[in-house]
């Protein structure tokens, strides 16, 4: 009787162990440059003394505002079904609003600009966390820097080709080092504090409040700085669905959270005895000896860090897939546990392209900071703007305390949006560019799909004319069964008007099936398969799946009843396939570089049978030319 008991606190252990190794990663390396950036470089501070702990003040404040309060006890509650991120909360908020309406359209773009940003930070993270560990090889002997570069591409190569082993089996694989990571870094911190305890007073808040006073100008330039301690909050948000929110809590404030202040206490600390330790001062707060094992494990637990934006990458992907925001791309599921552990092979190469070339382009760490931090700071005040929505549309929380939020958060929010923006011309420009991108693609998808359902909607009558001319015609049945795939339920398949006007055939059982994505991650068996007797041996068959979830028509058709079950070994799946046409006779609804954009994507997704894992030896697919 008492395994059952014991079986949920070890499964506990091990998904706050797994959210060490996937979930913290990134803003648990950012002691490797956060407060150096703060003291160095072209928006540096001073290191005196009343500078020191004013910045220091600005950092413990911004941790435990942003990260304990914002993230920890209010985002983490915008959980849609255990899935996060930033598109998992727009389907939360747009689902209380019509379709295709204003409120609509406008918070979905908000929602895709967002996760386009996300995508950016996916390609800056990995570059900057792995070169400011391996700089360290600068700081252990200077003759080895130039090989710097070169070896922080070989580890980002090696990372991004392990990516198909999936999140679970690298959480459990870095979790332990992660542990030992904060560990290190809350001792670091702690010897160096003990030395010098007064840094401690850095947490009265009037020591930020006295900088932002006494230099209000560079108090504001160094803010994006200070905003790089918190770097990682919505890639811990996206990767929810990975280990769940209890997980993720337990994880920062016992483990996480402490090594963290800590360590950057310890900088501090440090910089009060020493203000020429700035340029390495990570390093710098380790003894001589130790600084090479220092090095080693900082070099890992950067690759941790990239590990945790690139699942969270992942996930959006695959929920911009589901949304219909995207192409359909080949989605693996690398946990028969969790719909959130997935493999998204085409953003995971072209992450890998990404950051190599900022690595190459960027050089050094201190060059991508100036990158850094713009797309997350935009990230952060649409999570606030999107969480206040939720708050009063789907939590039904009062105005007064929405308004709350929006008073304490946002004016924060933009203060660290406009004190990164300062950033653009020394290299900011790039993740807007990148999320610009993102937006037009998805939003070029989203526009196009429903402009060609409805250009198909004109020529193909309704399924009920359809289904009295089979009665009246009375057409040869043949065995077996067809499965016709439909978007509009309402309307006849064209593949199946196509093969009876040329055929004049129809099959003895006759399934006219659509799939549908939620605005939940994930549907349950019981609430899989709707199907509805149309006579004459025709049904029509709804299978749901949550935005998280990959569609497999062949094995949740066996979920029908008895009598129209389709048996496998007898069953053809016939489909539409669209060729989109350019020409198009008057007004378009679509500039034409968007119609060629949309044609170009369409010719690169992934082909339907792959993506419903339909047998290609069952398929039959009619073709149809739609003008755009």
């Amino acid at each position: 009787m008492n395994a059952p008991q014991e079986a949920e606190p070890r499964k506990s252990h091990a998904a706050v162990l797994g959210a060490l190794g996937v979930v913290f990663g990134d803003i648990g390396t950012s002691p490797l440059y956060a407060l150096r950036e703060c003291f160095t470089g072209q928006h540096g501070l001073p290191a005196q003394p009343e500078i020191i702990l004013g910045v220091m003040s600005m950092v413990f404040w911004t941790l435990v505002l942003v990260i304990s309060i914002k993230y920890q006890a209010l985002v983490l509650r915008a959980d849609n079904r255990g899935e996060g991120g930033i598109l998992a909360l727009m389907a939360l908020v747009t689902a209380h609003f019509r379709s295709g309406g204003k409120r609509w359209r406008s918070f979905t773009v908000l929602g895709i600009f967002g996760a386009s940003l996300l995508l950016a930070d996916a390609m800056i993270t990995p570059a900057i966390s792995v070169l400011g560990a391996v700089e360290g090889l600068g700081a252990v002997r200077a003759a080895w820097h130039p090989w710097i570069l070169p070896l922080s591409i070989g580890i980002l190569v090696i990372l991004f080709a392990n990516q198909h082993r999936g999140t679970g089996q690298i959480g459990l694989i870095f979790g332990p080092v992660m542990m030992v990571w904060f560990l290190v870094l809350g001792a670091l911190g702690l010897a160096s504090l003990v030395k010098n305890p007064s840094a401690l007073c850095a947490i009265d808040p009037r020591h930020a409040i006295g900088i932002c006073f006494s230099d209000p100008t560079r108090a504001f330039v160094v803010l994006g700085s200070v905003f790089l301690t918190v770097t990682g909050a919505e890639a811990m948000y996206a990767d929810m669905g990975h280990f769940g929110t209890r997980a993720i809590r337990t994880g920062w404030f016992a483990i996480s959270m402490p090594g963290l202040l800590l360590n950057y206490f310890g900088q501090g600390a440090l910089l009060l005895r020493d203000p020429g330790a700035a340029e390495h001062l990570f390093y710098a707060v380790a003894p001589p000896w130790a600084r090479p094992a220092l090095l080693v494990l900082a070099t890992v637990a950067t690759m941790i860090a990239s590990q945790s934006v690139i699942a969270g990458a992942f996930s959006l992907a695959t929920q911009a897939v589901q949304l219909d925001l995207t192409p359909r791309l080949m989605v693996r599921r690398t946990s028969a546990h969790a719909y959130g552990q997935v493999y998204v092979p085409a953003i995971n190469w072209l992450l890998m392209v990404g950051t190599v070339y900022l690595a190459i382009e960027f050089g050094s760490s201190s060059n991508l900071a100036a990158a850094y931090g713009v797309a997350v700071s935009l990230d952060m005040t649409i999570t606030t703007l999107l969480l206040a929505i939720a708050a009063y549309t789907v939590w039904g929380w009062t105005p007064w305390k929405v308004a709350a939020i929006i008073a304490v958060f946002l004016p924060l929010d933009t203060a660290f949006v406009s004190s990164n923006l300062v950033k653009i011309a020394s290299g900011g420009w790039l993740p807007l560019l990148v999320a610009l991108l993102g937006t037009t693609v998805m939003t070029t998808w989203s526009r196009g799909r429903a402009l060609v359902r409805r250009r198909m909607e004109l020529d193909i009558p309704e399924l009920e004319i359809f289904l009295k001319d089979i009665r009246r015609r009375k057409p040869h049945r043949v065995q077996g069964t067809a499965v016709f795939l439909t978007e509009d339920a309402r309307r006849v398949p064209r593949a199946l008007l196509h093969n009876f006007l040329h055929n004049r055939i129809v099959h003895e059982n006759v399934l006219l099936l659509s799939v549908r994505t939620t605005l939940e991650p994930t549907v349950s068996d019981t609430d899989r398969i709707r199907a509805e007797d149309l006579g004459d041996g025709i049904h029509r068959v709804t299978l749901h799946y949550g935005f998280m979830q990959q569609p497999n028509v062949p094995r949740d058709l066996a979920l029908l009843a008895e009598g129209i079950r389709p048996a496998p070994q007898t069953t053809s799946y016939f489909l539409g396939r669209v060729q989109v046409s350019l020409r198009h006779e008057g007004k378009s609804d679509m500039a034409i570089w968007r119609r060629g954009l949309f044609a170009w994507l369409a010719r690169n997704a992934m082909n339907t049978p792959d993506y419903f894992r339909l047998p290609h030896n069952r398929v039959i697919e009619l073709g149809a030319l739609v003008p755009l």
